[in-house]
C-alpha cells in the first residue's frame, strides 16, 4: 500500500471514529434500535425514520419525504408511550440505584433484549433475516443519512445489532456505551449486574408492556 493512501485511510478511520463517539454522546440518543424497527411493522420509509428521529431536531424533520416524517413521529409515540407507562416506571426501579435518572434509558436496552428472544413476537422468516432485510431497508435512504447516523449504522450492521440483542454480551456492551455518554454516571456502575440480578424482574414487565405498546403502535400506524 502507497505511504499517502495508508495516511489517507488512517485519517478516514479518525473521521469515522469521532463520528461515532458523536453520537453516543447525544444525551437524548436511545438504544433501543430493535424495539423500533419491528413496530415499524415491514414499512421502510416508517423504519428509517424510526431510525434517525432522535438525530432530527425541531424544524429539521421537514428535510425528509413525508413518509419518513411518519416513521419520525411514531418513534416518538413510541418513547411517550414507554415512558408514561407505569409498568416501565415500575420496572425502571431495578436501575435506579446503580444508574439513577438513567434507569428508563437502561431499561429500553434490556427490553429489547426480550423482544429478541419472544416466541410470541417472532418475525417473518425469524431474526435473522428481519436483521438483514431491515439493515438492507435502512441502507436504500443512504442519501438521507443525517451524518451521525451514517457512522453509527456501520457499526449497527457490523455487530448485528437487531439479531444480537439476544446476548448477553450485545446488552453489556450497549450498557456500556450508554455510561460513556451519561454525564453523571460513572463508568464503573453496575448497571449489568443489576440486569442479571433482576433479570425475571424485568422479562415479567416486558412480558406485560410490550404486548400494550405493540398494539397502541399498531392503531397508529393504521390510522395515520
Amino acid at each position: 500500500m502507497q505511504p499517502y493512501l495508508r495516511v489517507w485511510l488512517f485519517f478516514v478511520a479518525i473521521a469515522i471514529y469521532k463520528t461515532y463517539l458523536c453520537f453516543f454522546t447525544e444525551k437524548r440518543t436511545r438504544m433501543n434500535f430493535l424495539a423500533h424497527a419491528y413496530l415499524s411493522f415491514g414499512d421502510p420509509d416508517v423504519l428509517m425514520g424510526n431510525m434517525i428521529a432522535d438525530l432530527v431536531k425541531g424544524k429539521q424533520i421537514e428535510l425528509y419525504p413525508e413518509a419518513v416524517q411518519r416513521g419520525i413521529h411514531i418513534h416518538r409515540q413510541i418513547d411517550a408511550f414507554t415512558d408514561n407507562h407505569p409498568v416501565t416506571h415500575e420496572t425502571a426501579e431495578v436501575f435506579r440505584t446503580s444508574a439513577g435518572k438513567y434507569a428508563g434509558a437502561f431499561l429500553d436496552v434490556a427490553y429489547d433484549h426480550f423482544l429478541a428472544l419472544d416466541e410470541l413476537n417472532i418475525p417473518k422468516g425469524g431474526w435473522h433475516a428481519f436483521s438483514e432485510r431491515s439493515y438492507n431497508q435502512i441502507e436504500q435512504y443512504g442519501d438521507i443519512f443525517p451524518e451521525k447516523f451514517l457512522s453509527m449504522f456501520m457499526y449497527m450492521r457490523s455487530e448485528d445489532w437487531f439479531y444480537n440483542y439476544r446476548y448477553g454480551w450485545m446488552i453489556e456492551r450497549s450498557f456500556e456505551r450508554l455510561k460513556n455518554r451519561a454525564s453523571y454516571l460513572d463508568d464503573d456502575a453496575p448497571v449489568f449486574e443489576e440486569f442479571e440480578q433482576h433479570y425475571k424482574t424485568i422479562e415479567s414487565g416486558y412480558n406485560v408492556f410490550f404486548p400494550e405498546l405493540k398494539a397502541h403502535i399498531r392503531e397508529i400506524s393504521q390510522t395515520r
